[in-house]
């Protein structure tokens, strides 16, 4: 994957709007890979273990995983930086609002849990530390966190063979960089690393299951770091 130097904040948030606009209703209609429905499934058990009411689907997209949850009993509250992408979430019957990852504080509420598939993918590593931050705060007493990132390698940059237009900037993180990151808000709980040719990438998907600073939880580390 070839990378470009990166621009001014505003321009990039501007351009990822167009971009997603553009690809929402594709989106809506593709197939989610088995590996996926996988993830989302395993959080869901944690949800439904810590008894939790609610959560936040952090860059929603066109709102299946927010549906996915809400018809299995938790109840969503999604946002994305795309309109395009919150119109389908509405009209799921979601509740839904038009935010950008690292505009969370923003919404004056707490979670119970977060759940970030990819999201996080779009944000700076000067800004990483800030938007993980503000994830820990608005998370309730034992709040969990799904961080779902492809990764593998330290790099950040635009897309050069991007098929969406704008292109879209990327921020990548290794397997260590990434669990030394969160441990300064978050207990890691479990991660695992699926290999490219699991996900279908030239890149590994690094999953992480984390639990608000403070509070009690059992360690589980599984996969290789990188």
């Amino acid at each position: 994957m070839k990378l470009e130097g990166y621009e001014m904040d505003q321009t990039l948030k501007e351009k990822l709007v167009k971009s997603y606009d553009a690809e929402a209703h594709r989106r809506n209609e593709d197939v989610t890979p088995e590996w996926k429905d996988a993830e989302r499934e395993t959080f869901l058990g944690w949800m439904i273990e810590e008894k939790t009411s609610s959560v936040l689907d952090l860059g929603a997209g066109p709102g299946k995983d927010s549906l996915f949850f809400q018809e299995n009993g938790i109840h969503p509250f999604a946002v994305d930086i795309s309109p395009e992408m919150i119109s389908l979430c509405r009209e799921k019957e979601v509740q839904a609002e038009v935010l950008s990852c690292d505009e969370v504080n923003k919404l004056g509420r707490k979670f119970d849990a977060v759940w970030a598939m990819n999201s996080l993918l779009h944000i700076q590593k000067k800004d990483i530390e800030t938007v993980l931050r503000e994830i820990h705060d608005l998370l309730n007493e034992r709040g969990l966190f799904y961080l779902g990132l492809y990764g593998g390698d330290n790099k950040e940059g635009v897309w050069e063979d991007d098929h969406y237009e704008p292109k879209r900037f990327f921020s990548f993180h290794s397997s260590t960089a990434i669990q030394q990151l969160v441990a300064t808000y978050f207990t890691i709980e479990n991660v695992v690393v699926l290999p490219p040719h699991t996900v279908g990438s030239q890149l590994e998907f690094q999953s992480l299951i984390l639990r608000k600073k403070g509070s009690i939880g059992k360690n589980n580390i599984s996969g290789q770091a990188k």
